[in-house]
Order: structure tokens, then sequence, then C-alpha cells
């Protein structure tokens, strides 16, 4: 009996999709990894075959996956989980966006999708009941992530959730005045995520008898640009916050290092924490809210498989939350003890 992927990845002690990238030469694998799984592939003697998974019966043998974006990390890494999957079983993944203002209404307009592709996967897509009933209405199986639809198999995180943790933390710290980096205002995606962490957040400060103060509620854009530009804003504020939750790693990280260049210690005199868990985010030891973004495209791809194959029920509905956990690193802590502190800014300098 020939060797299989499945023999490769059980030998190597890595998931099968691990195991695809690494004999690939993708990224997201570390060097080890990657020459362990080659080293284990050549004794095994494991020769892929890109035919062996293809079905008859006219398939195209192509997955669609629409998203709001391509260039953001997120979606950069839940193409990846996506990919490896589908290529393990002789797919390909074909992108398809509904970026800019109209995007969805183009894309609901041209149905890019039909006639190209065997299944599709509709992440964080901003459609309305009625777009909706319009791509549902092509007759391709669908499978959703990041929100819930009637009649669809999909994954979600809990954002509000997310938040709830994220800002517990924070108040747990004994943080009274904590900030929000969040969206955009009239966001063009019409993202539900930054709505659903707001919500969050709020409700954390009322568990813990805060009240929010809207100046502490700025936009980010998803993006250490804008999480810079918002921290500006934030220390210009007549009562500063001691604490940040930013609704992005990448929003953290800009505002941690506006915060320094300010002079400010993190988190001795600023708290700050983010939600991702991003490649680089335990290089500079900022506290998140871990989610696995490989891992939800990884399961979703194999949701729409499933599908595909008729491999489950498709009358029954598979809706299934995916977990979120706190990663304490090196960028929360107690408020700062002003009192206890030298006044330095009283002192005359001679």
């Amino acid at each position: 009996m020939s060797t299989t992927i499945e023999d490769v990845a059980k030998a190597a002690q890595v998931s099968v999709a691990t195991v695809s990238r690494a004999l690939r030469g993708l990224p997201n694998v570390a060097p080890s990894t990657r020459e362990r799984v080659v080293a284990v592939a050549a004794r095994l003697d494991y020769v892929a075959d890109p035919t062996a998974s293809r079905l008859a019966g006219g398939r195209r043998m192509v997955l669609g996956l629409v998203v709001p974006m391509l260039g953001q990390w997120y979606y950069a890494k839940l193409f990846s989980g996506v990919e490896a999957v589908a290529t393990v079983a002789g797919y390909d993944v074909l992108p398809f966006t509904t970026s800019g203002p109209g995007g969805s209404e183009r894309f609901v307009a041209s149905l890019p999708f039909r006639k190209r592709v065997d299944g599709l996967i509709l992440a964080d897509a901003p459609f309305d009941d009625e777009q909706f009933a319009a791509v549902a209405g092509t007759g391709i199986p669908i499978v959703s992530l990041g929100s819930f639809l009637p009649g669809v198999w999909g994954i979600a995180v809990d954002n509000a959730a997310a938040a709830r943790l994220a800002v517990g933390h924070l108040t747990g710290l004994g943080h009274t005045r904590i900030a929000l980096i969040g969206g955009i205002p009239d966001d063009p995606f019409r993202f539900s995520v930054p709505v659903d962490r707001y919500n969050g957040y709020q409700d954390a400060l009322a568990a813990a008898g805060l009240s929010g103060d809207p100046a502490l509620v700025v936009p980010g854009n998803f993006s250490a640009e804008g999480g810079a530009e918002a921290m500006h804003k934030l220390l210009a504020a007549p009562t500063p916050p001691s604490a940040v939750f930013a609704c992005s790693d990448e929003m953290a990280i800009g505002a941690i290092q506006v915060a320094r260049d300010a002079g400010l210690d993190v988190p001795g005199d600023l708290s700050v924490i983010g939600i991702d868990d991003h490649d680089i985010s335990a290089y500079v030891g900022l506290t998140t809210i871990r989610q696995d973004v490989t891992g939800q495209g990884e399961r979703v791809a194999h949701l729409l498989l499933e599908r595909l194959e008729g491999e489950s029920d498709a009358k029954a509905d598979v809706h299934e939350p995916h977990p979120t956990r706190l990663v304490v690193r090196r960028t929360t802590g107690p408020p700062a003890d002003v009192a206890a502190r030298p006044r330095t800014l009283d002192r005359t300098v001679t």
C-alpha cells in the first residue's frame, strides 16, 4: 500500500495541511517543521498525486472564497488555511472581494463565481437578506465564516465575547478609564466585527460598574497606521486613558509605538491589549485575545468539502463557535499609582 499524506502527517506529528504547505514550499511553516516534514516524506517514500482526490462528474475542482479584501493580514491568513486543505483534496481556491463602496452590490449584480467554482465560502460577507438570497439562488453550495446564516453551514467567533474577555482583563487589573480603538465611521464594508467588539467593550465596562466615555472611543481603521493616529488623539485628551483595548493587534502595535515615543512606559503608564494574536504579537510582547485564523480557514474548507462530497447530512445545520482565549504577555498590568510617584513635572530645574 502506498504512503498517504495522512501517514506523513502522523509520523511528523503535524496536520495534513501543514504537510501540504511544507512540501509545496509555501509560507507560514517554521523552518524546523518544514525540514522534519520533508525528511519524513523522504523516509516514507511519499509522492504527492495531485489527481488522486479529484472526483468525476464534471467538477471544476475550484472553491470560491469571498472576502471583503485580500491585503489585510487576517484575510491573507484565512486564505492560506483554506488553500492548504483545498490543495490536499485536489482543489484550487479562487478569491473574490467585495472591496470598496458599492462592492457588495457589484458582486451580487455580476455573481462572478457562477460556472467557475464548485462551492463558495463567504467570509465576513457584508450582504443584506436580498443580496444573500441572490447568491444562494445560484444553487452553489455555500458555507460561511464570521456569521451564522440561515440554512448555511458555518463557523464564527463570538466577537462580543472576545471583547468582553479583553476588557474584563483590564478591569480585573484595576483600570477604570479604558479606551477603545475600533473600526472606521460609516464603514463601506459594513463589517459586523467592529460593532460586535464595541458592544462587548460596553458590556464589560457595565459589568465592572463603569460608564463609557465617548471621547475614549476612536477609529483605527484596522491598521498599524490607524492605531498610531488613534493613540495620538487619546493622548491629547484632557484625561488620557490608563488602558487601551484595540480591536486588532495591528492597531495595538501602532498605538504602543506612539505611546512609547511619547515617553510612556507600557504597561507601567499605559496598558494595551489587542485581538487576533498576529504573527508578530509574541515578539513584541503584546497581550491579546487569540483566534486561530489559519485554523478557521482550514475548518471552513473542510465543511465545504463535506458538503460537496456528501460526507454529512446536508439538511443538518452546522453552526460551530470558534474558540478564543486570553494570552497575557508584557503590555498589560495594573494602573500606575500616580500618588506614589515622584512628581517630576513639579520640580524646578536649575
